[in-house]
């Protein structure tokens, strides 16, 4: 298709994202712009205790103005940080937890059309309750647990209880794995 990015200029530096307007030129030169979301990823932790129940959180977001159910999950926020020193640290702070085990479910976009956000998304098994939480920012603050059994999933989804797509893809991949019809990314 010969698109490449020729320039690029910020129009908003916010704390932890950047919006820019970049130029698209095509093979024969022609330019048209965009408006690109520069975002620095994100993880989402789909913990699953010994009795086969997901621990989801249920949070105030503000993009929708509601609260929301959905796994655990969190921004990259720190530098250099792995996506999977990312997932521990935020399974940990939003539902005191300790997993002994990961598995790497998936890498995707979240909405390819408007921003570069990639997340990573894992399976945590073999639980362990830190008993505490670390909760960051207001929202978080107010965020209450949930554990529903596994095969309770889809049911949340088809009533619209259950509308995040992190987590229904992960959700959905982690029953996948556990019922071995699913490797895990680049098993």
């Amino acid at each position: 298709m010969g698109f490449s990015i020729a320039d690029a200029h910020t129009v908003l530096d916010g704390d932890w994202f950047r919006v820019e307007r970049v130029a698209i030129e095509d093979e024969t030169g022609h330019r048209h712009e965009r408006h690109v979301l520069r975002h620095p990823g994100a993880v989402n932790v789909v913990a699953i205790d010994d009795e086969q129940r997901a621990i989801l959180v249920r949070q105030y977001r503000a993009t929708v103005d509601e609260t929301v159910l959905e796994v655990v999950a969190g921004r990259r926020d720190v530098d250099g940080e792995a996506p999977e020193r990312t997932a521990e640290r935020e399974l940990a702070e939003e539902a005191g937890l300790r997993a002994g085990r990961y598995v790497k479910l998936a890498e995707f976009w979240n909405s390819i059309g408007i921003t570069d956000e990639l997340s990573f998304s894992f399976l945590a098994l073999d639980l362990e309750d830190l008993g505490e939480l670390d909760r960051q920012g207001p929202e978080e603050q107010r965020m209450t647990i949930e554990r529903v059994p596994l095969d309770q999933i889809e049911l949340l989804i088809a009533s619209g209880q259950l509308r995040d797509a992190k987590s229904i893809l992960g959700l959905t991949l982690a029953r996948d794995y556990l019922a071995g019809r699913y490797p895990g990314w680049n098993s």
